[in-house]
């Protein structure tokens, strides 16, 4: 356990951080998944906005290098591939 102020305070701040990374952690997933489940129904038009809507967040989380961002390059990549071979 932390002995000096100065190590409790950077304790405190870890804990926040980290459960401030988890909650965009699981946002970026849950988007996926809304992604996901429009192609699945067979939405095109559904799937299209949800995916714009999720790139953006995708694209910030990577920047903040809390998902890597090969990781949301390819989610990315491979959604707006599916929804294009929906035709």
């Amino acid at each position: 356990m932390a002995n000096t102020a100065q190590a409790r305070k950077r304790a405190r701040q870890n804990d926040q951080q980290r459960a401030h990374n988890t909650a965009q952690r699981s946002e970026y997933r849950t988007a996926v998944k809304k992604v996901r489940k429009a192609i699945l129904a067979g939405d095109k038009s559904a799937a299209q906005v949800a995916l714009q809507a999720s790139m953006s967040s995708m694209d910030s989380l990577a920047d903040k290098k809390i998902v890597h961002k090969n990781k949301a390059a390819r989610h990315k990549s491979r959604l707006s591939a599916a929804i294009k071979a929906m035709a």
